[in-house]
């Protein structure tokens, strides 16, 4: 295949039709064929008894957990009632009740062609890799996943039905379900695609100003304001005695021009999805100054879900969605396979980076940008659970900065749009008696410990806030 250049677009080339009938380049066909190779073994590995049992064991351990986080009253409850009737009655904790089928038999799928919005990063690896690996089509279902540009985007597509369902910022469905930035429509988180994964990346400029309290004046990058990393950056700044409203700027930036927007010095740093974190790196124009998960190790960050109009008309189509992403969420956590699935995703129709990019960002061995390499194995991890008391954090931090006025009943807003409800009235409903601990787990961000039963006394301990 011959490839010429376009003298309006030097750094694109003009491609004839490549031996395959396809237009695309040799290096483009090759990484596809890579691909096809690394998605074949990952799916020869999903069909094997070992990983079936691995995945069963996965979803219902992860369902137990997120119910009851604490250890003493996970294991009472269990040795109480017994692992059957235990998953049956944790089937019934999800708010539709058509989601039993995740524990029954399969019911007739509603809509089988469906079009799925994801943006192309990360922390999108199972919602991506379920179409490859044919986790989709093993529920009979006949996926598009549909590659867009920005945050925004995604959020008009998902008010307009555009799309059936999508890959969100975990934020994005309380804000929408609550009308902040957009008309009012109710949607649901059915899982977290990721935990950790994100990074502040600086401008190789400001090596040697590694405090963010010498940071007054500095433009940084950010994909939304109804994000984690809006959140998380201006919490960072926060505690170094920044308001990040008056003494920096944040700029809502595509996360696949963050890197180009450094380069061009039109911003200092970003707080940023990967890869782009490492793609600066890659491209020795920025540094990681630090890893998410140094402010909150096991936060969430992207998640996937749907319209609550969507869930109710097509309840086992949604329960076929929820069952092909919890699955390929079980492969994506074993660290055995994250070399594959950085091949399976690299491809331009899905994150269009390369693999040496990904595999660095997966594997947690990457190249820092300031002349080392480190080893942190869960720089990226895959936790599906939607924990509540996650949702009640991002709405404090709505609040602190303004984003929602008034009082917030933070508890409701959570168990409707984050699907995971309060197991005692289920089991109630269920005719189990038991007496269960609290089901919202507390978290520690910068050391800070977060209790969700009482966010506005954490809000009124913060020293710099726009909460009243």
């Amino acid at each position: 295949m011959s490839e010429f250049f376009d003298p309006y677009n030097a750094d694109r080339p003009l491609m004839m039709k490549c031996s395959c009938g396809r237009d695309h380049s040799l290096a483009d066909h090759h990484a596809e064929v890579v691909a096809d190779e690394a998605a074949r073994e990952l799916r020869a590995r999903s069909e094997t008894a070992e990983f079936e049992a691995y995945s069963n064991q996965f979803i219902e351990a992860t369902l137990v957990k997120a119910i009851f986080p604490h250890d003493e009253e996970r294991r009472r409850f269990l040795r109480a009632v017994g692992k059957g009737t235990a998953m049956a009655a944790i089937a019934s904790v999800l708010p539709v009740a058509s989601l039993q089928a995740m524990a029954q038999d399969k019911g007739p799928l509603e809509k089988s062609n469906l079009k799925i919005g994801f943006i192309p990063i990360t922390c999108a690896t199972p919602l991506i890799m379920a179409h490859p690996l044919g986790f989709y089509s093993k529920q009979g279902l006949n996926v598009e996943i549909t590659k867009t540009a920005g945050w925004a985007l995604v959020r008009d597509k998902m008010i307009n039905k555009e799309y059936d369902a999508s890959h969100f910022l975990s934020p994005m469905p309380l804000a929408i379900s609550m009308g902040l930035g957009s008309n009012a429509v109710p949607m649901n988180v059915a899982t977290i695609q990721n935990i950790n994964g994100q990074a502040i990346t600086l401008s190789l400029k400001h090596k040697d100003n590694r405090d963010p309290k010498n940071w007054k004046g500095f433009k940084f990058g950010i994909p939304f304001d109804y994000s984690m990393h809006n959140f998380l950056l201006r919490y960072y700044l926060a505690e170094a005695g920044l308001n990040p409203d008056t003494d920096v700027q944040l700029r809502v930036i595509p996360p696949a021009e963050m890197v180009a927007n450094l380069r061009a010095g039109n911003i200092d740093g970003f707080l940023g999805p990967d890869p782009f974190n490492q793609r600066a790196v890659f491209d020795e124009v920025g540094f990681i100054h630090l890893l998410t998960k140094d402010l909150w190790n096991g936060h969430p960050c992207c998640a996937f879900g749907t319209s609550t109009d969507f869930i109710q008309k097509n309840p086992n189509t949604f329960a076929a969605l929820y069952r092909a992403v919890l699955n390929a969420a079980a492969m994506a956590r074993q660290p055995k396979n994250r070399e594959l699935i950085a091949k399976v995703i690299a491809p331009a129709q899905y994150l269009n980076q390369p693999e040496a990019v990904l595999t660095q960002v997966l594997s947690g061995k990457f190249a820092d940008g300031l002349g080392k390499v480190q080893n942190v194995p869960d720089r990226a991890d895959f936790d599906p659970m939607p924990w509540q008391s996650m949702a009640v954090w991002m709405l404090t931090q709505m609040k602190r900065w303004g984003y929602v006025k008034g009082d917030v009943d933070y508890k409701a807003i959570a168990e409707k749009v984050f699907l995971i409800t309060d197991a005692r009235r289920h089991m109630k409903d269920l005719g189990m008696e038991f007496k269960a601990g609290p089901t919202y787990a507390k978290h520690t961000i910068m050391g800070k410990a977060f209790d969700p039963a009482q966010p506005d006394a954490y809000l009124k301990g913060f020293a710099i806030s726009k909460a009243a």
